[in-house]
């Protein structure tokens, strides 16, 4: 019986450090089986100059909205949107019957006004009139006159002339309408490859780097194989109030293709202000939206962290990452897609 219960107990001693034994291997095949292989870079802070990008709509510096000085009833209006027209071209007109019909009165007081006075002067040297009859008679004929050169002068404005070569952005009234003076017509611009300009909205961080006469390259979306030259040469000093942005004012320069008015642009805007910033590779971002974006930074020996930071700009080597890795020397290069914050790292290699 004792025999038994001996070699009984021998057995339970056997299973028992058979299955610890399966256990801790089972655990090690566990452990390592949860770590994720990482690759980290060591980063570098590297000085740039620091370039602000921005969109906007492409429009002309010399707009120009034609009017009538006088109000009335719309004749003719001689072009169309988006047609060309030289200098000097009548391009539209006010019905002048009314107009007519006041300058014909005017002459006539004219007329009247100056045989008055050639009557009082005649009276006058026969001593049958008085000065004051005759001086009276004088002022009536240079108002009469002042008059007439006023109703000429509005008559002159019933017609609009093309002061410069343009073409018709936006046609605001049309014929037969009866407009007020003074109220817009035609929505023109000017002509010209060099009065183009480019509006941009900025953040107000990227509006306080730029200043007036930057040097930037601008490229329009219907023409991607060409950048043309650009100069800051107006900041807006208050935000817009439906967007939110500060609006820069791009002037371009040698403009080779034919545009059109509100085509989309891109520019890059040369500030000409140093920065520090560190250089990334693209693959160690995770979660990029416009400029904010994260990385994960080692924590300890098998651990991570992830890391907001702010994108200062792209570049063929890489990111430029302006805030969020001070003091960071290494990031996660590798399997970033796998990993969070309770996630077992195992180091493989530094990439110089």
């Amino acid at each position: 019986m004792k025999t038994l219960k001996t070699g009984t107990l021998v057995v339970l001693t056997s299973f028992i450090a058979f299955a610890c034994s399966s256990s801790a291997q089972r655990s090690e095949i566990e452990e390592g089986y949860d770590a994720i292989s990482v690759t980290l870079f060591t980063l570098e802070e590297t000085t740039e100059e620091t370039h602000v990008t921005g969109t906007g709509l492409l429009s002309s510096i010399n707009d120009v909205k034609y009017a009538f000085k006088i109000g009335g009833v719309i004749d003719r209006i001689f072009v169309e949107e988006g047609q060309s027209f030289p200098k000097g071209k009548l391009i539209a007109q006010l019905l002048l019957t009314e107009i007519d019909a006041g300058h014909l009165q005017a002459q006539l007081a004219v007329d009247k006004a100056s045989r008055d006075y050639q009557r009082v002067q005649n009276l006058f040297a026969d001593s049958v009139a008085t000065l004051e009859q005759l001086q009276n008679s004088k002022t009536v004929l240079e108002l009469s006159e002042q008059q007439l050169s006023t109703v000429a002068f509005n008559k002159k404005y019933a017609c609009i002339y093309a002061d410069k070569p343009g073409f018709v952005v936006k046609k605001m009234a049309n014929e037969g309408e009866v407009i007020a003076g003074g109220a817009p017509v035609l929505a023109c611009s000017e002509n010209g490859n060099d009065s183009w300009e480019l509006k941009i909205g900025l953040s107000d961080k990227e509006w306080a780097k730029v200043s007036m006469g930057n040097k930037a390259k601008v490229r329009l979306e219907a023409f991607p194989d060409s950048w043309w030259e650009g100069e800051v040469f107006r900041k807006s000093g208050a935000a817009d109030m439906g967007t939110g942005s500060f609006q820069v004012e791009l002037k371009l320069e040698n403009l080779t293709e034919s545009p059109a008015i509100g085509m989309f642009g891109k520019a890059i805007i040369q500030t000409g202000l140093q920065q520090k910033s560190k250089l990334i590779p693209y693959e160690a971002l995770i979660e990029a939206d416009g400029k904010k974006a994260f990385v994960f930074v080692p924590m300890g020996t098998n651990r991570v962290k992830k890391q907001p930071v702010l994108i200062e700009s792209f570049a063929d080597k890489g990111v430029s990452i302006s805030e969020g890795l001070e003091g960071v020397s290494e990031i996660v290069l590798g399997n970033s897609a796998f990993l969070n914050e309770f996630s077992t790292i195992q180091f493989i290699k530094q990439q110089p």
